[in-house]
Order: C-alpha cells, then sequence, then structure tokens
C-alpha cells in the first residue's frame, strides 16, 4: 500500500514537471508568434504606404503625360493656324504689290516712258487678271470713242506728269510698307517656328523622362504587390501556427489544471496516508506510540 502510494507520487510529480514544461514552451511559442506577427504586421503597414505612395505617384504621372500631349497637340494647332495666317498674308500682299506695280508701270508708260517695261509674258494671279481686263477694256473704249483734246494751256502736260509723279511715290510707299509688313511678318513666322520646334523638342525629353519614370514606378508597384501577397501568406501560416499554440494551451489547461491545482493537496494526503500505514504497521509489530 504505502508502495503505491509512493508510485503515485512519483507520477505526480512526474506529470507535473512535465506540465511545467510544457506550458513553457507553449508559453515561449506563443510569445514568439505574436511578436513575429506584430513585426510582420508593421512591415505589411510600411509596404502598404509605399504602395499607396507609388500608385499616387503613377497617377500623378499618368496624368503629366496626358497633359503634356494635351499642350502638344493645342501647340500644334495653334502653330498651323498662325501659319496659315502668314501663309495668307503674304499671298495676299504679294498681289496687293504685283497689282501696284501694274499700276505704276501703267502710269510710266503716259507720263514717264522711260521707267516704262514692258509687261513679260506670264501667268497673272487673279487680281492681276481682273486689273489687265479692266485696263483693257479702258484702252478699247478710248479708242472707240476718242476724246476731242482739249485745248490745254502750256504747260498742262508737265503739270500732269508732276501730279503722276507724287502718284506714283504714293504706290512706292504702299510697296515699302507691304514690304515692311511682310519682312515683320517673315521674322515672326520664323521666331514662332523655332519655338515651337523648341517647344517638340523640350516636351519629347520630357515625357521620354516621365514615361521611364512610369515604368520603374509600375515594376516598383508589382514588386510591391508580389511583396505583400508574400507578407499575407506569411500572416496566414502565423496566425495558422498560433491558432494552433493556443490550441494546445488549451488542451494543456484541460490535462494538468486539476493536478496542478491539487498537487499540495495530494501530496500531503498522501503523506498523512503513508504516516498512518507505517504508525499501523508499527502497532501490529507491537511498537508503543503512547
Amino acid at each position: 500500500m504505502v508502495q503505491a502510494l509512493e508510485e503515485e507520487q512519483v507520477s505526480d510529480d512526474k506529470k507535473k514537471a512535465d506540465c511545467n514544461q510544457e506550458f513553457d514552451r507553449a508559453d515561449d511559442e506563443k510569445k514568439h508568434l505574436e511578436r513575429d506577427l506584430s513585426d510582420l504586421a508593421s512591415v505589411m503597414d510600411e509596404a502598404k504606404q509605399s504602395l499607396q505612395s507609388t500608385e499616387d505617384d503613377i497617377k500623378a504621372l499618368e496624368k503629366g503625360i496626358a497633359s503634356l500631349d494635351k499642350s502638344v497637340a493645342e501647340a500644334t494647332k495653334a502653330r498651323q493656324e498662325e501659319h496659315a495666317e502668314f501663309t495668307d498674308l503674304m499671298a495676299s500682299n504679294t498681289a496687293a504689290k504685283e497689282l501696284i506695280h501694274m499700276a505704276k508701270n501703267r502710269m510710266n508708260q503716259f507720263y514717264n516712258k522711260k521707267l516704262y517695261k514692258a509687261p513679260e509674258k506670264k501667268e497673272l494671279s487673279a487680281e492681276g487678271r481682273i486689273y489687265e481686263n479692266q485696263m483693257g477694256f479702258i484702252q478699247l473704249s478710248r479708242r472707240a470713242f476718242p476724246a476731242a483734246a482739249p485745248q490745254a494751256p502750256t504747260g498742262a502736260y508737265t503739270k500732269q506728269a508732276e501730279g503722276s509723279n507724287g502718284v506714283i511715290a504714293m504706290m512706292d510707299l504702299l510697296v515699302a510698307e507691304l514690304d515692311k509688313e511682310m519682312t515683320e511678318a517673315k521674322t515672326d513666322e520664323e521666331n514662332a517656328q523655332a519655338e515651337y520646334e523648341q517647344m517638340l523638342r523640350d516636351s519629347k525629353d520630357k515625357r521620354a523622362q516621365d514615361s521611364t519614370s512610369l515604368g520603374e514606378k509600375q515594376s516598383t508597384k508589382a514588386a510591391l504587390e508580389g511583396k505583400l501577397q508574400e507578407h499575407g501568406d506569411s500572416n496566414r501560416a502565423l496566425n495558422g501556427d498560433l491558432k494552433a499554440t493556443l490550441a494546445h494551451i488549451e488542451a494543456l489547461h484541460s490535462d494538468c489544471d486539476w493536478l496542478m491545482q491539487n498537487y499540495d493537496t495530494r501530496k500531503a494526503a498522501r503523506a498523512n496516508e503513508r504516516d498512518a500505514l507505517h504508525q499501523a504497521k508499527a502497532v501490529l509489530t507491537g511498537a508503543d506510540y503512547a
């Protein structure tokens, strides 16, 4: 009987030691997993913030590229319109100069024959053809209905010639003004075209830089998304391990709590019972405990 009590005590001692050791191991594992989960949560938060920042950068770059393309398109349209206006101005002024030179030459034919130049056979502009037809009609009319020669006072023809010189001078002034306008327009056109071409080069460089940055940001985004996926897998695995560890601790409580709570009582009871058995045995063998 005493031996059985001692064997039971040995069994309780061993189980208590095993329970304490397993509780310590499981608690260490639980703390380790919780620490890993906490560290992983911090890493995931940083990765999410980096991903959000990268996505914002991507949106900004895409918006910037779209805005740049729109600006280039608008500038191209404006440059085409300006060039069309320049072309119209040059054509209009050239036609006007043609007409003035023709009129001046006609006047020289009558008032300053030394300066008159016979017209070359060439294709006239629309305005030139109209003027030519009008002048031809006037000449035919004069030939068909010749006016009586007026009795001009002496020196009348000389005065007409002098008057024609004033008209010719005014024509020369008009031509000079047209030339000035055309020169200024040509300078403005060349400057505007140079500025436009420089803008195209700058825009091309800027777009290339932004496109490179956009590609890099997209690669960074893909890498961050891959890392977050890996972190998510690790998080699920760690949570699974923590859940298993908590279940193990719960099982330990179910198996060990009763013994741990009653260990001292059971040990004292066995000691008392063992002492009582020893006393009974002594009585039976004639020992005196009085």
